[in-house]
């Protein structure tokens, strides 16, 4: 397996453990992961991250307990394996952006358990960095299929749905609410 980190900058040496920037209300027994952490993501949920670094975006996908009705609700007649929305705001920068795809060794750390998510709890040096242009083809190309809507607002019931739902970003969202975990009262599956 291997593990990603993606950042608009192309000349990290070495990633440092940082605390998040916004704090996260965690359940019980997970607090930790608001503090210094070196962050990575699996190849698997790669697409996650196939955006600019402060872009808002809510990814969906369909899995073992999804229902007829929530597939026909979210996700429509699409044959993706995964739907991402962003909003129309974004739209210019997420097409003109280049972002670095960096691949980190495995040795230092350890599965959050969460959507492909791990940590270090140490410094990393990445192994080599991989310059990411035309992010519409590359999500694409990872079987993503981009929406374009004026808000993510009226997407915050997909966590009642029976998909799986990851928010990234959203504290950029006008009046999305304080980030949480779940994000906002009653989501099964949030992140920031």
């Amino acid at each position: 397996m291997r593990l990603f980190h993606f950042s608009d900058d192309p000349n990290i040496r070495e990633f440092v453990p940082q605390a998040v920037r916004t704090a996260v209300q965690r359940p019980a027994g997970s607090e930790w992961l608001n503090g210094a952490l070196v962050w990575a993501i699996d190849e698997a949920h790669a697409p996650l991250y196939l955006f600019p670094r402060e872009c808002p975006r809510i990814l969906a996908w369909a899995t073992g307990e999804t229902t007829a009705k929530d597939r026909a609700t979210w996700l429509g007649e699409s044959p993706a394996g995964m739907t991402a929305w962003i909003e129309q705001a974004w739209r210019a920068r997420f097409e003109a952006t280049t972002i670095f795809r960096y691949e980190l060794p495995r040795s230092s750390f350890e599965d959050v358990g969460d959507v492909g998510m791990w940590v270090s709890r140490s410094a990393v040096t990445p192994i080599e960095v991989r310059e990411v242009r035309d992010l519409p083809v590359q999500l694409a190309a990872c079987d993503v299929e981009l929406r374009v809507v004026a808000s993510l607002l009226p997407l915050k019931p997909i966590w009642q749905s029976s998909l799986h739902a990851s928010g990234i970003r959203l504290r950029n969202v006008e009046n999305w609410g304080h980030p949480g975990w779940p994000h906002s009262s009653g989501d099964r599956v949030a992140g920031t």
